[in-house]
């Protein structure tokens, strides 16, 4: 009985594995391709291995020596390449290019790659790798896919690694930018557990939900941040074009002024007088508190200052306890051990008061303390209901399960807050236009009536 080999991915993980099957196994396997190909398009199935160059150098059958370069998927692709020209290989090596070129694409590489690329490359691998194809193939398919260069250097980097016997989480490793700890230790527990397919997809359902946060966060302060553009503009304007005029006028009569129109004079003398010296100080300014919130040292009087301002406190307390619930469920759900999985949730949320407790949670599990206990301690930022439903999931043996309901009902606040977000600010913008508007005109109207006065 004729017998073939065929290749497979063990569960959409890396675990290769060789299996001789004889004829019987045929319809199972003619089965899945048909199965594969209602998914994916036929162009994208028959997709060949992404080509590397390769400089070598052969003898041709006169005892000529020849140099050149070549593409094809591996080594041993361009030597049979070079024997099938009728030339005799000597040396077939990897044309990785200049040092600078290899630091340029590397740069270029970091950071440069969306939240909504990661999304889509998540699901898609995802579901190729749930129908049946291997991972190198797959990632290979979605490299052919994607517009983006610095994507494409990623995705090359690791079907390299892969290439060399190394699993995606390792090429992933090196590009810690482009892919946060979080993602690189989930995509390694579905690889030691053979559930790859399955945690991508919870990875990529991370990823949108923090997409769809940013977004309307993004869009609720869209139209407040036009109309102070906006007022910005028409106040540099009057300051520049309007105001030097009334400064004059007021000049020549030898009017009295008030201390607020004096500070508006002085003002718009600054604006037009030293413009770049202007701009400049107010750059200095804004980096400077850029700066000083992402310095350690004074981070957490920034952070304390967001977590107890008006409505904007405490949804940032319900978003870092979304954020924390949902990270740990989906590490939990991949098998990624408590103290691991704590240390990454750590390095996920951005307040420190909220690492702090999460610190405090690490010592206490290796101490033998039951995480809810932290959680109960921390109710100033931590709701009590977080503490309760975990010691509930810490009882019943479904602590990942509840975790994720909890992420969901305060992603649902969060979610109900940020649609109100816009309507709660456009009052308090109109009374800061107002309060502007008002003391410019204040500040202006002012020495008219007293001049006004003097005449009479």
């Amino acid at each position: 009985m004729s017998c073939r080999v065929w290749y497979y991915k063990h569960g959409g993980g890396l675990k290769s594995r060789f299996r001789v099957v004889s004829r019987k196994w045929q319809a199972e396997s003619s089965k899945q391709e048909e199965r594969i190909k209602c998914i994916f398009p036929y162009y994208l199935l028959h997709a060949t291995e992404s080509n590397m160059q390769f400089k070598y150098k052969s003898q041709l059958k006169t005892g000529e020596m020849k140099e050149g370069v070549i593409e094809a998927p591996n080594k041993f692709s361009a030597a049979k390449q070079i024997r099938d020209a009728g030339e005799i290989p000597l040396l077939v090596s990897e044309n990785t290019g200049s040092g600078i070129a290899i630091m340029f694409e590397k740069l270029l590489a970091f950071g440069s790659v969306s939240l909504r690329e990661k999304i889509m490359f998540t699901r898609n691998l995802s579901g190729m790798l749930q129908a049946g194809l291997p991972v190198f193939r797959a990632i290979s398919v979605l490299n052919k896919q994607t517009n983006n260069k610095n994507f494409k250097n990623v995705l090359d980097s690791i079907l390299d690694t892969i290439n060399k016997g190394g699993t995606m989480s390792e090429g992933m490793q090196k590009f810690p930018k482009v892919f946060s700890p979080l993602f690189v230790s989930m995509v390694r527990a579905g690889e030691e557990s053979g559930g790859l397919s399955k945690t991508l997809g919870e990875i990529g359902g991370t990823l949108q939900k923090t997409y769809d946060l940013n977004k309307k966060i993004k869009s609720a302060l869209t139209y407040p941040s036009i109309i102070l553009c906006a007022m910005l503009l028409i106040g540099g304007f009057m300051l520049v074009k309007v105001v030097p005029t009334l400064s004059k006028t007021f000049k020549d009569i030898g009017a009295e002024l008030p201390k607020s129109t004096q500070f508006i004079i002085w003002l718009s003398e600054s604006l037009k007088n030293h413009l770049i010296l202007f701009l400049v100080v107010i750059f200095s300014v804004i980096g400077g508190f850029v700066l000083m919130a992402r310095l350690k040292t004074t981070q957490k009087y920034f952070d304390f200052i967001v977590l107890h301002l008006p409505v904007i406190g405490n949804l940032s307390k319900e978003v870092n306890t979304a954020r924390t619930a949902r990270t740990l469920s989906s590490l939990l759900s991949a098998g990624v051990p408590m103290s691991r999985a704590l240390g990454i949730t750590k390095e996920v949320l951005q307040n420190v008061y909220y690492q702090r407790i999460i610190e405090d949670s690490i010592e206490g599990i290796e101490k033998g303390k039951p995480l809810s206990v932290v959680f109960k301690e921390n109710v100033k930022y931590y709701p009590m209901m977080v503490g309760e439903m975990m010691e509930v999931g810490e009882e019943t043996g479904n602590f990942a399960s509840m975790l994720m309901d909890i992420a969901l009902f305060y992603e649902g606040e969060v979610d109900a807050k940020t649609k109100d977000l816009s309507t709660i600010i456009e009052p308090v913008l109109m009374v800061v236009i107002g309060g502007a508007v008002g003391f410019f005109a204040m500040s202006m109207i002012t020495p008219m009536y007293s001049i006004l006065d003097s005449i009479n």
